[in-house]
């Protein structure tokens, strides 16, 4: 069963810029092209760091403030007051970039995010070169797959491939990315499979399985568990 991944989403077509590229062309790239960050590249299409609005923005906060540097300075402070003298992409950036690669799941990549606490991920190819970027909207964009296009998965890949039901044993609803699966089987373990694979169908929100079993071939056997005279 195929899952989607990074290079299903991704955008292509990368807005990027290179260490040299001043401050005031980075803000015309961001604006012109409507993003909130770029990549920042070198000849090999490399990526070095990310500059986001977020680096950017130092310069503003700290404009018309007397230039101080305190004797205990925060690391933190330190390179906000470094961000805000730069002038170039090359000392303005985040480095090095938090990247993935086009095989990574959406899964391990909104992971990715959430634990670096970033809102885009430049994609490597395995040379490590750019050959895109996934933003935390394109993660979101499996979840518009159409209720026809899921059960369609859930009923071909889950059902038909993997567990060899024959047509008219499960029955299989979806409405809005939630699936609800009824019917007879003969075991429980192929219930509980049937469950957990639709779940993992991209676009599914929610499984309700409420397949019946005529064995459960879960139990443990009691034989196993005979105590020792």
């Amino acid at each position: 069963m195929r899952t989607w991944q990074v290079g299903d989403v991704m955008t292509r077509e990368v807005v990027t810029v290179t260490a040299a590229t001043p401050y005031r062309e980075i803000v015309d790239v961001l604006l012109r092209r409507g993003v909130s960050a770029v990549p920042v590249i070198d000849g090999f299409r490399r990526v070095l760091g990310v500059v986001s609005e977020a680096d950017l923005l130092h310069r503003i906060e700290r404009a018309g403030e007397p230039a101080q540097r305190r004797i205990f300075e925060s690391r933190r402070r330190r390179g906000a007051r470094g961000k805000s003298e730069a002038l170039l992409a090359g000392d303005l950036m985040t480095a090095p970039a938090v990247t993935t690669g086009p095989d990574a799941t959406l899964p391990a990549a909104a992971r990715l995010m959430d634990h670096e606490q970033v809102k885009r991920l430049p994609v490597l190819d395995d040379l490590g070169r750019l050959i895109g970027i996934v933003s935390r909207a394109d993660l979101l964009r499996v979840h518009l797959r159409s209720d026809a296009e899921i059960r369609e998965d859930v009923v071909q890949e889950v059902l038909r491939r993997v567990l060899a039901v024959r047509d008219g044993l499960v029955t299989v609803e979806v409405r809005h990315g939630a699936v609800t699966l009824a019917g007879r089987l003969d075991r429980r373990s192929a219930v509980d499979l049937a469950g957990r694979l639709a779940g993992q169908v991209s676009g599914v929100v929610q499984v309700i399985n409420a397949i019946a079993y005529e064995a459960d071939d879960t139990a443990a056997d009691p034989g196993q568990f005979m105590p020792v005279a």
